[in-house]
């Protein structure tokens, strides 16, 4: 297909995704959360290799840690105490650095959660789950705290990268509940969420793929919408 082509066939939809994105509703605290003891919040990747340091980081993804920081002490202090966080942990030789440069390496500040997550005063009674791929359910241990956690029926999904952690996360959870015919809540809110940006002159200069971040979280939040995550603009 030309990019002419493309240009003039998806333009109609592009409009419809900027429109659709600024409409996203803002809910409520109460709305998200009916039942605390029944609430859990995944935060998936919000370490310092992805904020602060390394080859991967991203101030895009920086600037999520103080709205997903209010979104924990408002919902901490509405009673919930389920908050999971998944975090790379990689292993020195990870498969995955075929695909990305090495990052987040075990034993290294960079798989450490970021310091405004570690100052919070319940951090310690948080889970933390190490992860070896972009997947948080792939031999991490989350299926089975899912498991051993019945009663919790509604996921707030916080965290990075949108088109890639998150997305694989927030889809999980939603197609698991499908395939087990559970009624389960998952829930994004937008404000919490973001992927890198690298732009095609910087990529070719380095040897490295493009990423659109503006796009591509937008069509990533659209598609999760799509397959039936509750996106919302944020949670006040």
């Amino acid at each position: 297909m030309q990019v002419s082509d493309l240009y003039h066939r998806s333009k109609p939809f592009l409009e419809y995704l900027s429109s659709w994105q600024a409409e996203l509703p803002v809910i409520s605290l109460s709305e998200a959360i009916l039942y605390p003891e029944s609430t859990a919040i995944l935060s998936v990747d919000v370490i310092n290799g992805f904020c602060y340091e390394g080859p991967l980081a991203s101030p895009r993804v920086k600037a999520i840690i103080g709205p997903i920081v209010k979104l924990f002490k408002a919902a901490w202090a509405h009673g919930v105490r389920h908050i999971v966080l998944t975090q790379d942990t990689h292993e020195p030789e990870a498969v995955e650095f075929g695909q990305y440069p090495p990052h987040c390496v075990r034993g290294t500040p960079e798989s450490e959660a970021v310091p405004e997550f570690k100052a919070l005063s319940f951090f310690n009674q948080m889970t933390v789950l190490e992860k070896n791929s972009i997947h948080s359910a792939l031999n991490t241990g989350l299926s089975q705290w899912i498991e051993a956690h019945p009663e919790v029926d509604t996921y707030l999904v916080v965290g990075d990268c949108t088109d890639l952690c998150t997305y694989q996360l927030a889809m999980h959870l939603r197609l698991d509940a499908n395939a087990r015919q559970l009624k389960r809540r998952v829930i994004l809110p937008a404000d919490c969420v973001d992927t890198y940006d690298m732009t095609v002159d910087i990529a070719k200069s380095i040897g490295a793929m493009p990423h659109d971040g503006d796009l591509l979280h937008a069509i990533f939040l659209y598609h999760m919408a799509l397959n039936g995550v509750e996106v919302v603009a944020g949670i006040k």
